[in-house]
């Protein structure tokens, strides 16, 4: 017999599993009112933002692997953000740098967590923002 300190989980209908408890149930929620998993996702990520904001805010990313029934291939969906417009070669150059920082303040993107979560709504869910 293995020893683990988490029990094994089965269900019938259906499974939700995050950091917070709120997350969880929202998402299973939309699941027994008829959503997909993708619509559960979406509405565990954005409870997650409120709840937990330091692990997954709205200035955060959003980097998914997914895969659907009609698709099982598996796609990444990368909710990381653009660069800014004013990060080119010549800004950090100006600054003297002689490459592209990799950490700190100058090295942040513009947020894309929310905009993934609803790209992921509306390409894969059965439900609205609403």
């Amino acid at each position: 017999m293995t020893f683990t300190t988490r029990p094994t989980l089965r269900g019938t209908f259906g499974m939700v599993s995050s950091t917070h408890w709120l997350a969880s149930q929202s998402a299973m929620g939309v699941l027994e009112r008829g959503g997909n998993a993708f619509d559960a996702a979406v509405a565990a990520g954005f409870v997650l933002h409120v709840v937990e904001p330091h692990l997954n805010g709205p200035a955060g990313e959003v980097p998914a692997i997914l895969a659907t029934a009609t698709d099982p291939t598996p796609r990444v969906l990368c909710g990381q953000g653009p660069a800014p417009a004013a990060a080119t070669v010549d800004h950090f150059r100006s600054l003297g740098l002689d490459l592209v920082p990799g950490a700190g303040p100058l090295a942040a993107v513009v947020p894309g967590a929310v905009d993934a979560w609803l790209l992921l709504l509306r390409d894969h869910g059965t439900r609205t923002l609403a």
